[in-house]
């Protein structure tokens, strides 16, 4: 991005990008949000500090992968572990501005019809480089996730991908990330196993093709960005417009 500045913070909108992820997360019914913050991450606090105390931050010193992020958080929900209730948990990724409450909606409703441990919403994209594959079975249903960088010729042939739109049963997901291994590729700990390794011990895991495809734009560039920034300004305009 050619800056100093966390991703998170660069304005879409107006805005930190980040506050349009936190947005659809209470839109869709969230009663708290935590953000993993690390590198200059007084600039990620000073960005959200309008939601007040309905945002907390769990602090990850170093950077050790999806999974090592999301194990950061876990003190942050040791009511939910510790319950006897079902807890859903999402799990997105702060730079994805394009994100809809309605696409979270609908891996909600999912999630919780079919009692999933996890339920994932996938994007089919005409550039696919980049993202993890959604790798499925014979009958269409789930298989795996597939890491760019692991993935066989015929893998990355599939142009149906992994944007990180996850939901999780609290308990569940974080009781599996202590089985996670260091991927052999980048020793890195990735969340990307834990669907798998959920499905293999007889959880319900559950995928819909729920994201469209422009929501999935990468923001790696400041073209990325503008792009980002004029697709959501546009689309702002249409829904204020219609009210």
């Amino acid at each position: 991005m050619n800056s100093d500045l966390p991703k998170v913070c660069h304005p879409v909108g107006g805005r930190p990008m980040v506050c349009a992820v936190v947005d659809a997360c209470f839109e869709v019914g969230c009663e708290k949000v935590v953000l993993v913050v690390g590198y200059r991450q007084d600039l990620v606090r000073e960005a959200v500090a309008g939601y007040g105390d309905r945002v907390s931050f769990a602090v990850q010193d170093e950077q050790h992968g999806t999974g090592h992020a999301v194990q950061c958080a876990a003190d942050h929900f040791q009511d939910e572990q510790s319950s006897a209730e079902r807890h859903e948990v999402f799990v997105l990724c702060g730079d994805g501005p394009l994100i809809r409450a309605q696409t979270l909606q609908s891996v909600l409703d999912t999630h919780r019809s079919a009692r999933a441990a996890a339920t994932l919403a996938t994007s089919v994209i005409p550039d696919p480089d980049g993202y993890g594959r959604i790798v499925r079975d014979d009958s269409g249903r789930f298989s795996s996730i597939v890491e760019q960088k692991n993935a066989s010729a015929e893998q990355l042939a599939v142009r149906e991908v992994n944007p990180s739109y996850y939901c999780f049963d609290c308990k569940s997901m974080f009781d599996t990330l202590n089985q996670v291994e260091r991927d052999a590729a980048s020793g890195e700990y990735y969340l990307t196993p834990v669907p798998s390794l959920l499905q293999a011990a007889g959880a319900v895991v559950e995928v819909i093709e729920a994201v469209p495809p422009q929501d999935v734009l990468s923001i790696n560039t400041p073209e990325n960005l503008a792009e980002v920034d004029r697709v959501f300004r546009n689309r702002q305009s249409v829904i204020g417009g219609d009210a």
